[in-house]
């Protein structure tokens, strides 16, 4: 944001009163940067900015550009302006653009480029069959594929000849009949294979896939697990259809963890930006999520008006509430975080079950005990009657341990149901333990008030 203070100035002036010497001003400055100034600048200016750059640089400008920000620059260039610009996009980014503008504005520039480019207008309607968030929403087909039979010379012209289409040139793609995969050649391969050898002999057969419907984050985790820089997508016939690169797949990891973000502070995911989001939409994602942890919270005062004959005999009781839920509520977010972080990278299964609750078990116990030093300083510093001290022991052991095992097997069970275990957020868990919580502390006070005389006020 710094450039686009120290530049939008001279570049709003440049705009005014020498609009051809724009071109020279951002010669040197990345489509990033640059989108960063279209996104500060009137749609009429952005719009002449976006006209007086080269077309193919527009529309690198144009696809980092936010849904909101494309909108009002398809409004201010007009159908047939946006659709030159869309001609020159990568097929994936051109598929999202005409998916997430309204019907409106997308049916006149999908026009247009029909008569501009009948290619990318066909592959427009060929990526907009798949969810935006699947593996066909995220893939292009600007690769390239080579037949089996032609010699390493014959595929390395084939490669220089069509370079400019490609996305990624890291590997080549080798298919037989009706496009099916039948193998990669890396260009490692490529470079070190004899001129005269056949591409099928070099080429490696096992290669990684996925099928079109995949979710994105299924997608993510693939990509990761075999450290590819590239993975092709094909039918259920093994056609290859297309190609996801990793660009696409960091673009995927930082929305799948913004939106668990979000989910584990209790919000609707959000995909616009802090400041971008209009106020009613804020209003609309946190309501719903506030009032169901609101009424949750009833469940706590309906506990504590149970146990309302204890706390009237022994005022110290309610001094340590606070305390005890915290610490419950605490473990069960740790241990909540830890194990939706290990379901996500797939180190934890469902079934797995079984040893998350060993292992929360034992933390449980280990870090209540450690706790429970911290409260019984507490009460003998606070002077409390001495029947607090086993009570406050007892009950951060109990909580602590009631805390991890809910917070570990709330996003098993979630997982099993095939709700998305970030629901499990952390003022969710946090409800839960508390009234749990509150439940064990003034159960254990009940019981021990009923033998012990050392609750007795003095």
């Amino acid at each position: 944001m710094r450039l686009v203070r120290l530049i939008g100035p001279e570049l709003e002036s440049l705009l005014r009163e020498a609009p051809d010497e724009v071109r020279e001003l951002l010669d040197e400055i990345h489509p990033e940067d640059i989108a960063d100034i279209v996104a500060e600048l009137e749609p009429e200016q952005a719009g002449e900015l976006l006209k007086r750059l080269p077309t193919e640089y527009a529309a690198e400008v144009f696809e980092r550009l936010n849904d909101e920000d494309q909108e009002a620059m398809t409004q201010a260039l007009g159908a047939d302006s946006t659709a030159l610009i869309a001609a020159e996009m990568g097929a994936d980014e051109r598929a999202d653009f005409f998916s997430q503008m309204p019907p409106a504005l997308a049916e006149p520039v999908l026009e247009s480029l029909e008569r501009v480019d009948p290619e990318a207008a066909e592959e427009v309607e060929e990526l907009r069959q798949w969810p935006e968030t699947s593996a066909g929403g995220l893939m292009t087909t600007e690769f390239i594929a080579i037949t089996p039979n032609l010699t390493i010379n014959e595929a390395i012209d084939e490669l220089r000849r069509r370079a400019r289409e490609a996305e990624t040139l890291d590997s080549v793609y080798v298919v037989g009949d009706r496009d099916r995969l039948l193998g990669i050649l890396r260009l490692r391969d490529l470079l070190l294979a004899a001129p005269n050898e056949r591409v099928g002999d070099p080429m490696r057969e096992n290669v990684i896939s996925v099928l079109p419907d995949l979710d994105q984050e299924e997608v993510a985790k693939v990509l990761a697990k075999y450290d590819l820089h590239a993975m092709p997508v094909v039918s259920s016939k093994g056609e290859l259809l297309g190609l996801i690169t990793s660009d696409d797949i960091l673009d995927v990891m930082s929305e799948e963890q913004a939106e668990d973000v979000h989910k584990m502070g209790a919000v609707e995911p959000i995909r616009e930006g802090y400041f971008d989001a209009s106020f009613a939409e804020y209003i609309r994602k946190r309501a719903p999520w506030l009032a169901i942890l609101f009424v949750g919270g009833f469940f706590t005062t309906t506990a504590m008006r149970t146990f309302d004959g204890v706390l009237a005999r022994v005022a110290e009781l309610m001094f340590y509430v606070p305390l005890l839920i915290a610490a419950g509520g605490n473990s069960g977010s740790q241990s909540s975080t830890l194990v939706i972080r290990g379901l996500a990278v797939g180190e934890i299964s469902a079934r797995d079950w079984h040893r998350v609750l060993r292992r929360e078990l034992a933390q449980g116990v280990v870090l209540g005990a450690m706790l429970a030093t911290f409260g019984v300083a507490r009460v003998l510093v606070a002077g409390d009657p001495p029947g607090m001290i086993g009570l406050v022991a007892l009950s951060l052991v109990a909580i602590v341990v009631m805390g991890c095992v809910v917070g570990g097997m709330m996003p098993l069970l979630l997982h099993r149901l095939g709700v998305d275990p970030a629901t499990s957020s952390t003022p969710f868990i946090a409800t839960v333990v508390d009234v749990l919580g509150i439940l064990i502390y003034l159960s254990l006070a009940q019981g021990m008030l009923a033998g012990l005389r050392d609750f007795a006020p003095p």
